[in-house]
């Protein structure tokens, strides 16, 4: 049954990029003359438990990790070994300096419990991957323990800046472990700020005929 789940689940991806034309495949920087000095760095969760973390971040979307160091610990005022206090696990997808995931545990504390499963709020994060192979990964994901699916890969269209046809997306959302609402997504066309203002990408051409 799982076999012939996934079947149609590529199926269904195949028929969508066909009749959507070439995705964006690959991130890049913007042109030299709409760049700012600043850059998005790293968005780090407070975890309970790394370790019931990776399995998803590290081994179900792939992600490296480039840095798994204690923090905090050292010697005190009253010259006593301190232990660590944090643990902060750095990981990357495609590029070294933006983008990068840390998952941060706080070291010998009670954590709370986790929230019911909700959709986020205001005060609360949503995160959105992108993968380019969801259509085989999805069930990596969903298999993966303290993995809650919200919504299994489905087909919806954004509006594109300007009112140009459409954004394509496939897209699904999951609880992790800790609660953290997560969206993997498939970009079927050209994602936001990449076509010039008024230039319509091809495949939103052809949604528009």
């Amino acid at each position: 049954m799982a076999a012939m789940k996934n079947a149609h689940l590529a199926f269904v991806v195949a028929l969508i990029a066909a009749a959507s034309g070439p995705s964006v495949l690959n991130a890049e920087p913007v042109p030299q003359a709409e760049r700012t000095p600043v850059d998005v760095r790293r968005t780090t969760l407070l975890v309970r438990d790394i370790e019931r973390s990776l399995p998803f971040y590290r081994d179900a979307l792939g992600l490296k990790v480039v840095y798994d160091e204690q923090i905090g610990g050292g010697t005190g005022p009253d010259g006593r070994t301190q232990p660590p206090t944090i643990r902060l696990v750095l990981l990357r997808a495609n590029d070294t300096f933006i983008g990068v995931l840390g998952l941060m545990q706080r070291l010998n504390v009670t954590h709370p419990p986790v929230k019911p499963l909700v959709k986020p709020q205001a005060g609360e994060v949503i995160l959105v991957v992108n993968a380019k192979d969801l259509e085989t990964r999805f069930a990596r994901i969903r298999d993966t323990p303290g993995i809650t699916v919200a919504t299994a890969p489905e087909r919806i269209e954004y509006p594109a800046p300007g009112g140009q046809g459409t954004i394509p997306v496939l897209f699904s959302a999951v609880y992790d472990p800790d609660g953290y609402f997560i969206e993997v997504n498939q970009i079927l066309g050209s994602a936001a700020g990449t076509v010039p203002p008024g230039t319509a990408s091809a495949a939103q051409r052809s949604q528009q005929r």
